[in-house]
C-alpha cells in the first residue's frame, strides 16, 4: 500500500490519498492521470490492468486500487 501511496503523490501531489473514497468522483484524479496510474501501477506490481478494470469504482480510493491489483496479481 505504501507503494501505491507514494505513486499517487508523485502523479498528484496535496491529496489524502490514505482517506480519499472519492479520487475519480472528487475529480482528483482525471483520465490522462488515469492512464500514468495504470502504466505505473502495471510496472510497480508487474500485472496487466485489462480495459474491464478501468472502471470509477476500482480507482475511487487507494484502497480499492490496491484490492484490485492484488486481485489481478493472483489471476
Amino acid at each position: 500500500m505504501e507503494q501505491l501511496l507514494e505513486i499517487l503523490e508523485d502523479l498528484n501531489p496535496g491529496v489524502d490519498y490514505e482517506n480519499c473514497e472519492d479520487l475519480i468522483d472528487g475529480h482528483y484524479l482525471d483520465s490522462l492521470l488515469i492512464i500514468s496510474l495504470i502504466a505505473e501501477l502495471e510496472d510497480a506490481f508487474d500485472v496487466t490492468i485489462p480495459a474491464v478494470e478501468i472502471i470509477p469504482d476500482n480507482f475511487n480510493s487507494a484502497k480499492r486500487m490496491m484490492a484490485m491489483i492484488e486481485r489481478l496479481s493472483e489471476d
